[in-house]
């Protein structure tokens, strides 16, 4: 069990990096990285697999919310990802280890692998070793999560010294109607925590109340929350979890007692 570094608890996460529409600063973006570490704060990202095997710094499975492409991240390579711009910001599509060299050991940095549900029954571990790969050399804190437990038992075995977590929530069957109850009532009891060797949830912040966080907690687990979007919310937020993953706000400093 690693446990995960204390700079992941006393600077928010800004979620996506600290990007703001407004000032034309995309999400997962150098520039949206950089603010971040301009304002103190921790980054989240998010990675996927491109069609040669690197770790590309993206959230959505397509491209087409966030670029004018159609068609996935997985099916070009990583030379044909970098040069497609985000919002028509002049920002493009980063890879992992080009942030992780932009960051350099700065601020804290949390990586999520993103995977389609099919990996939920097990479907490869390619972002596994290409995100093994980026982090293993950096020098600076960082700690790699996902929802799916496959994924991070994947990971472990490529990096066994990076510390990592899961993503929860409720896996409420409407959100997630391609998989089946069984797997749902699994991932949402965390049933992988132990089996791991995770150190940390990050938890959907209006499920924070959720007896296993409590009871996850309560063994000395470090919680963290997903996605804050004001400071009364997280207020309450803090009541349960170590620290917060944010967006739309500037966060409040906090270092826990």
């Amino acid at each position: 069990m690693i446990p995960v570094p204390t700079e992941f608890l006393t600077r928010p996460l800004a979620h996506r990096g600290y990007h703001n529409r407004s000032l034309r600063i995309p999400e997962n973006s150098r520039a949206a990285f950089g603010a971040a570490v301009d304002a103190g704060y921790g980054i989240e990202l998010d990675v996927r697999l491109s069609a040669d095997g690197e770790a590309m710094v993206f959230h959505d499975a397509s491209l087409e919310r966030l670029t004018s492409v159609p068609g996935f991240v997985r099916e070009r390579r990583r030379s044909e990802l970098e040069i497609i711009g985000l919002c028509g910001s002049g920002e493009t599509i980063p890879a992992l280890d080009d942030v992780l060299a932009l960051v350099a050991g700065r601020v804290p940095v949390l990586v999520e692998i993103k995977k389609t549900l099919d990996a939920y029954m097990g479907n490869g571990c390619s972002l596994e070793r290409a995100v093994a790969h980026a982090v293993s050399s950096y020098d600076g804190p960082v700690a790699v999560m996902s929802f799916c437990p496959d994924a991070i038992e994947a990971f472990a075995t490529a990096a066994p010294g990076i510390p990592r977590g899961l993503t929860t929530c409720s896996f409420r069957s409407r959100d997630w109607p391609e998989l089946p109850e069984e797997v749902l009532d699994r991932l949402r009891n965390v049933s992988a925590y132990d089996r791991l060797g995770v150190t940390f949830i990050s938890h959907r912040v209006n499920a924070l109340h959720h007896p296993r966080v409590a009871e996850l907690k309560s063994r000395g687990a470090n919680v963290l929350c997903w996605t804050v979007r004001g400071g009364d919310e997280e207020l309450e937020a803090r009541k349960v979890a170590h620290n917060i993953t944010f967006e739309s706000y500037a966060a409040r400093a906090f270092v826990p007692s």
